[in-house]
């Protein structure tokens, strides 16, 4: 299981790096979940971040504008990013989730056929009326993307585990890697709660409020000691 860590600048990314973070995943947390940060910072994070390290970029909790999405989706690929994480928030649908997807797929891939891309949901899809978590594996599946992703919508306290319990995840894992495709896993995860997705099957654990002094997402900021040991936890299962 890989550790995904969520710096918001190149501070904090030297922090996740030290601390052993498999994957540095740009994000903004005042623009939302999976906020999206500017080009010049993932830019900046990728050129300090060792070349054997995967650099992560969210492109936000998207609305349903498959071109805004595809246009964003290829600034994040030309700024560096490795992976290009997709909040499907505006989404109301399959079909709808699938069009956005698929544009995203064709964008990213025309610039760099190894990026990676990432179909996220919400395991709180109907506190915003998204679509629905358990369909992304097969969104992700059908628009050629790698990866499908849960994380929480609305960042109020509750956590992944607050919507989806141990039998939809590992449901939803069975279901990804069936389709071949791996996947991801976040929203508010405890350190506690990292033994439970290794058992489940995760492929990639999504983390920032833990990796950060006083266990605060949004006061506080991330610190290489308690990346170190969450993957030191991880290595040890």
């Amino acid at each position: 299981m890989l550790l995904l860590i969520s710096p918001i600048n190149s501070e904090e990314a030297l922090e996740a790096i030290e601390g052993g973070a498999d994957i540095i995943d740009v994000k903004n947390p005042k623009e939302g979940s999976l906020g999206a940060n500017f080009p010049w910072v993932i830019k900046n994070i990728r050129e300090i971040t060792p070349s054997g390290m995967l650099v992560s970029a969210t492109l936000g909790d998207v609305p349903y504008k498959p071109g805004t999405v595809s246009l964003a989706a290829a600034g994040a690929v030309v700024s560096g990013a490795d992976y290009i994480k997709v909040g499907l928030y505006g989404t109301k649908n399959y079909d709808e989730a699938l069009e956005v997807m698929e544009n995203v797929v064709k964008s990213v891939k025309e610039f760099d056929d190894n990026a990676i891309v990432v179909a996220s949901g919400y395991a709180d899809a109907h506190r915003i009326g998204a679509i629905d978590p358990m369909e992304i594996p097969r969104v992700a599946a059908e628009s050629g993307a790698d990866l499908a992703m849960v994380d929480t919508a609305v960042k109020d306290g509750k956590t992944l585990f607050d919507f989806m319990d141990k039998d939809k995840l590992i449901e939803f894992n069975k279901n990804i890697h069936e389709y071949g495709l791996k996947s991801a896993l976040a929203g508010s995860i405890k350190k506690e709660q990292l033994r439970l997705l290794y058992d489940i099957g995760c492929d990639v654990v999504g983390i920032r409020g833990a990796a950060c002094t006083g266990g605060d997402r949004n006061k506080g900021t991330i610190n290489h000691i308690a990346v170190m040991e969450l993957k030191n936890m991880i290595e040890n299962f």
